[in-house]
């Protein structure tokens, strides 16, 4: 029963969880829209990272799954028992159900407010999360951050990002 507690049991349940998201995950790049003329594709950066996640999920499967069947000497850091997954109990799982919500939030605001926008906001909240609290920092690095990103796919790479309600700042940039 110990080896359905230790950390390589607990890595092989989240490896079999993440490949069925990064499966799901790939297969919805495969909708988006393709432009012509564009060097690079909205889909490619996106199937690239998933892509990179894949083969390291199907790394730490293989290798939890070895040290399952094999069974692990006593000092095997996975052998220890497993952190709890309670978010009451663990505030990192917390922090981590709290950023799961964030990237769920970054989605559905996307198309609305834009990439700049919505990245900066996620930044801020992730940035004091993580316990950077110089508000002097935080809100230009946010924003300046995305901004300088969107500028690159947008103007050198030609992939159309959504801007959402900074749309005339992409006009602005056009007329250059």
């Amino acid at each position: 029963m110990k080896k359905f507690q230790t950390k390589a049991f607990a890595n092989f349940i989240c490896s079999i969880i993440l490949l069925i998201f990064e499966i799901w995950a790939y297969l919805e790049t495969t909708g988006f829209k393709v432009h012509k003329r564009a060097y690079v594709q909205p889909a490619t950066f996106p199937q690239i990272m998933i892509c990179g996640m894949f083969i390291f999920t199907v790394v730490l499967f293989f290798q939890s799954l070895l040290k399952l069947m094999r069974g692990m000497n006593e000092h095997d850091p996975d052998n220890e028992i497993s952190a709890s997954i309670n978010p009451f109990k663990n505030r990192g799982v917390l922090a981590a159900f709290f950023v799961i919500f964030l990237c769920v939030l970054y989605v559905y605001f996307f198309n609305s407010l834009g990439y700049v926008l919505v990245s900066a906001c996620v930044s801020v909240i992730i940035m004091w999360l993580i316990g950077k609290r110089d508000l002097k920092i935080i809100i230009p690095v946010s924003f300046i951050v995305p901004l300088i990103m969107w500028l690159i796919f947008y103007k050198m790479l030609t992939v159309n990002i959504p801007m959402g309600i900074l749309q005339p700042l992409r006009e602005f940039v056009d007329k250059f």
